[in-house]
């Protein structure tokens, strides 16, 4: 016979006792489950004081492209809105949106849900999503989402240049969409800094995109649009499903307690000091939103001979037009014989 401790009273340990210690479940406590993280591809949240010490404060000057009042209403209501592909350009985009959506999601451990118990299911597998996974996500996704509308930009202006003759206002709203996406990611790198990993894969994919992108635009712009079109549909989808769980308590602790950037609240002027992270994803997507918009219509134009509509209204006609705000916009993009041009 044995004693267990020194220091307390004699225990008798018997065979038997050993078996019941090793196999009874009333004595062992079920171990809990924790998500499969990569480290590899994580993005480090950053305190408040690391935040400052990597901002620059030196030479600020005004955003050139002022941002359109959102209210907070208007965020709120924005919502996943899908076009139907109805040309053969149209199936090939979505086709392919789908294809790189699944093949990301697949690599960054990503499974979009639609209810709180599909969500529930993904604790503690590789699909649960974490502050850090999102923050990742959301910087990769901006750092692609900003080329194409610089480049499209570019190649119009060239264009504009060698013929000798006006863009009719395609050149400007590119160029803010543009400047909108570069916006989306400065700010969220000033909350999180990505992996060593993480930017070799953010700088090999945007180099690919943007030069498979920029002979496309100049073989087919209408089908880049419509591409970008899918793509913002994505990118609403992504920010729905984020700003969604930010309303579960506790699930994203980090980001729950995130100060927001100056950058923010200078450039989404609507923002406060003491605005949410939630606050700042529900207008990162109203931008998405607009962009869907922006580009499923402009894919819907003449490339060459009419007019962008979202640069001015017409004042001849009272009916609905687009324009850069949130009052009077249609997620799936303005037909051709609705408009004015």
């Amino acid at each position: 016979m044995k004693t267990l401790t020194p220091h307390a009273a004699p225990v008798l340990v018997t065979p038997g006792l050993l078996l019941l210690c090793r196999y009874s479940s009333s004595l062992a406590t079920p171990p809990v489950k924790e998500p499969i993280r990569s480290n590899i591809l994580l993005t480090k949240i950053l305190t408040q004081e690391e935040s400052k010490k990597q901002n620059d404060e030196e030479f600020i000057t005004h955003p050139m492209f002022k941002h359109p009042e959102f209210t907070d209403a208007e965020c709120e209501g924005i919502h996943y809105e899908h076009r139907t592909p109805k040309t053969l350009g149209d199936r090939i985009a979505f086709r392919g949106i789908q294809t790189l959506r699944l093949t990301y999601d697949l690599v960054t451990g990503y499974k979009n849900v639609s209810s709180d118990a599909e969500l529930e299911k993904l604790k503690g597998t590789r699909w649960e999503m974490t502050d850090n996974k999102w923050l990742t996500r959301v910087i990769f996704l901006e750092s692609v989402a900003g080329v194409p509308g610089m480049v499209a930009a570019f190649i119009r202006h060239l264009h504009s240049l060698r013929l000798m003759k006006r863009d009719k206002a395609w050149i400007e709203t590119l160029l803010d969409e543009a400047y909108n996406e570069r916006m989306h990611l400065l700010t969220f790198i000033k909350i999180g800094r990505p992996s060593l990993l993480t930017r070799a894969l953010l700088k090999i994919g945007q180099g690919v995109f943007a030069n498979i992108f920029f002979f496309l635009y100049i073989v087919n712009p209408r089908y880049c649009h419509r591409f970008v079109g899918y793509l913002e549909e994505e990118a609403v989808s992504t920010y729905t499903h984020l700003a969604h769980e930010l309303t579960i308590p506790g699930k994203l602790p980090e980001l729950e307690k995130v100060k927001l950037p100056e950058i923010a609240t200078t450039y989404w002027w609507e923002l406060k000091e003491d605005s949410s992270f939630r606050d700042l994803i529900l207008r990162i997507r109203a931008d998405e939103a607009k962009h869907r918009e922006v580009n499923h219509t402009l894919a819907n134009l003449n490339q060459k001979t009419e007019r962008n509509p979202f640069a001015m209204k017409d004042s001849r006609f009272d009916d609905p037009q687009p324009d850069y705000t949130l009052k009077n916009t249609r997620g799936t993009g303005w037909e051709r014989l609705d408009l004015h041009l």
